[in-house]
C-alpha cells in the first residue's frame, strides 16, 4: 500500500492562539497585547551624518505615528555578495555611532553579530542582539548571545521552516534568556527568488515570543545582480499588510534617504516618504486584529443588540 504524504505545514494544538510574552528593549516593551512596534533604519552604517539623519526622521516619526521604533544598522555586513561589496565600518567605529544615535537621538539600538568574539563588545551598546537569518542554525553563536541576557532577535533562516524554529527558540532559552523575537524575513524559492508564507507567523507565534515581519527583505532578489542582491521594493508595502493581518507584532522596514545610491540593499529599501503612510495603515490593522483576538467585535455587537 502507497504511504501518504505527511502534510506540508505540521499542525500545532494551538495553532492560531496568536498569544505573545511581551520583551523589554532598552526604555520598550513590545510583543504580548502591546502596540505595533517597528525596527528600521539603513541596512549598513555608510558614515555618521546619514545613520544620524536616518534616526531623526524615526525619532520623529515616533511620536507623530505613536509607535514604539528600535533603530537597526549593521556595522559589518559580512554575508555580502561579491568580495567587492561595502561591508560597512566595522565593530569599534560602527558600535561608537551606534552609540552616538542612542545618546543623542533616544532610540534602542539593534545590529546584527556574525562572530562569537564581536558579542562582548557589541552587547556593551545594543539594546537588542540580532542573529542574521544566514546564522540562525549556529548553535554556538546563539548561546554566547542568549548568554548576555540582552533580548535577541533571531531571523529565521530562508533555508529553514518555520516549524524548525522552535529548535532555535531551544537553544537560546537553555541560557536561561526568554528575551527573544523571531523574525520572518521570506524563503528560498528557486534561484534568486523569495517566497513570504504567511502561515509562518502563526506557527512561530505559538513559541510564544513575538514575531516581526522583514517586509524589505522579504522582497529582496538575493545575488539578483550577479554582484549584489536585486529587490523590489514596491511589494513590501502589501506584504507588510499581509503580515500585520497575519499577526505580526512588528515590522521590519529598511530605509534611506535615497535608496537608489545606498551602499547595501538599495533595490529593496523605502525613500522616508513612503514609510509614515504605510505605518498609519499598518497600526491600523494591528488595532483591528487585536480587537479581534480581544473579543472586541462580539462586544461591539452586542453592546449594538441592546
Amino acid at each position: 500500500m502507497e504511504k501518504k504524504a505527511d502534510n506540508m505545514l505540521k499542525p500545532s494544538p494551538c495553532f492560531g492562539t496568536g498569544h505573545s510574552n511581551t520583551v523589554k528593549i532598552g526604555n520598550l516593551t513590545v510583543g504580548g497585547n502591546g502596540p505595533l512596534f517597528l525596527i528600521s533604519g539603513p541596512c549598513v552604517i555608510e558614515n555618521k551624518e546619514i545613520i544620524l539623519k536616518v534616526a531623526r526622521f524615526l525619532k520623529g516619526l515616533e511620536q507623530r505615528v505613536k509607535i514604539p521604533i528600535i533603530f537597526k544598522s549593521s556595522y559589518d555586513k559580512a554575508n555580502r555578495t561579491s568580495i567587492d561589496s561595502f561591508r560597512g565600518p566595522g565593530l569599534n567605529e560602527g558600535l561608537e555611532i551606534l552609540k552616538e544615535v542612542k545618546d543623542t537621538v533616544g532610540l534602542p539600538i539593534l545590529s546584527d553579530i556574525h562572530q562569537i568574539s564581536e558579542i562582548e563588545k557589541a552587547a556593551e551598546i545594543l539594546d537588542i542582539i540580532q542573529i542574521p537569518a544566514f546564522l540562525s542554525r549556529q548553535t554556538d553563536l546563539i548561546l554566547e548571545a542568549a548568554g548576555t541576557h540582552l533580548p535577541i532577535n533571531i531571523k529565521k533562516g530562508q533555508f529553514l521552516s518555520p516549524w524548525d524554529m522552535e529548535q532555535v527558540v531551544s537553544k537560546a532559552i537553555s541560557r536561561g534568556n526568554n528575551s527573544i523575537l523571531l523574525t520572518e524575513r521570506g524563503t528560498s524559492f528557486g534561484y534568486n527568488n523569495l517566497i513570504v508564507d504567511m502561515r509562518s507567523i502563526s506557527v512561530m507565534k505559538n513559541f510564544g515570543y513575538p514575531v516581526v515581519f522583514d517586509a524589505t527583505h522579504g522582497v529582496q532578489l538575493p545575488g539578483g545582480q550577479g554582484k549584489s542582491s536585486g529587490g523590489q521594493r514596491e511589494f513590501a508595502a502589501p506584504l507588510a499588510r499581509a503580515a500585520i493581518a497575519a499577526g505580526a507584532d512588528g515590522i521590519f522596514l529598511e530605509i534611506h534617504p535615497d535608496p537608489d545610491s545606498a551602499l547595501s540593499d538599495g533595490p529593496n529599501s523605502l525613500p522616508f516618504e513612503q514609510v509614515e503612510s504605510l505605518l498609519m495603515v499598518l497600526k491600523e490593522i494591528h488595532r483591528i486584529v487585536g480587537r479581534k483576538k480581544r473579543g472586541g467585535d462580539e462586544a461591539e455587537l452586542k453592546d449594538r443588540a441592546n
